[in-house]
């Protein structure tokens, strides 16, 4: 994978690059695709509760296997392909048995290389184990919180995580986002990293890329007139005068939206702040 430039011809080509990805599928498998329904950001009244959202290139949904619960029957990658809904490329495999399922793909994994998962498997690229079978140290992704729930953690592109310790019933785990959290050692991960980790070095380079991805454009405030946006009005240019905030006055940046009861809030060693 590399980082495609171009010539620069007109404006937008100017500072425009693509991810160039070799040896990738083009069509996805017909059986693992579902119609994906897009909101446009409106609620079931059909009022805007996200602002600046509609239009839009139309994607096809992938149906991920985040489990990896199908232990001990050994499956080969087939295909290595893009997904549009989401950062990191996606694996196509097929098991022994004739199944085949779309997992991540981890950095190095190729077409016709083997998977597994089960408490047996071995320490391998794209393997799944439970984390008392992971040695420290392993970079791993697609962790899970809750047993056989499916991973939620680590699945962006070119993001992995080590096991720090393990004590009693919990894995330490240091998180990409500096968090350091307790996970129960019965969850299961993936060995790796997850792959396309150029993603973040993509220049969009124009207004209409942006506008593929379905996001519409965002007016600052502080160009609004003051009956539009506390930000807004002001001789002259302004820099608002006041602590950012949305249109109806919430605070937007550094006000703190995490529940304090949570859960999950026991099993945090670290914040990431």
């Amino acid at each position: 994978m590399a980082i495609k430039k171009y010539r620069p011809t007109t404006p937008s080509r100017r500072y425009y690059t693509v991810n160039k990805i070799s040896a990738v599928k083009k069509r996805p498998e017909r059986g693992l695709i579902v119609a994906k329904k897009r909101s446009g950001g409106r609620n079931n009244l059909g009022r805007i509760t996200a602002r600046h959202r509609g239009g839009g290139h139309h994607k096809i949904l992938r149906t991920i296997d985040f489990c990896r619960n199908k232990d001990n029957i050994t499956a080969t990658v087939k295909a290595i392909e893009y997904d549009p809904n989401r950062s990191a490329l996606i694996a196509l495999v097929a098991y022994a048995d004739g199944e085949k399922r779309y997992i991540l793909c981890p950095e190095g994994l190729r077409a016709g290389d083997s998977v597994v998962s089960g408490d047996d498997a071995t320490i391998q690229i794209g393997n799944c184990l439970r984390l008392d079978n992971i040695p420290l140290g392993i970079e791993i992704h697609n962790i899970e919180l809750v047993p056989n729930k499916g991973g939620e953690l680590v699945r962006c592109a070119g993001l992995s995580c080590q096991i720090l310790a393990k004590e009693g019933k919990h894995a330490h785990i240091k998180l990409p986002s500096g968090e350091m959290r307790l996970i129960d050692l019965r969850c299961r991960a993936t060995i790796g990293r997850v792959s396309n980790a150029l993603h973040s070095s993509v220049t969009i380079g124009k207004a209409g890329r942006t506008r593929h991805k379905g996001k519409r454009p965002h007016v600052r405030g502080v160009a609004m007139n003051p009956i539009d946006h506390p930000l807004g009005g002001g001789e002259g240019r302004s820099h608002g005068g006041r602590q950012p905030a949305s249109p109806w006055g919430w605070l937007t940046k550094g006000k703190k939206t995490r529940k304090a009861h949570k859960a999950s809030s026991k099993f945090i060693i670290k914040r990431r702040k």
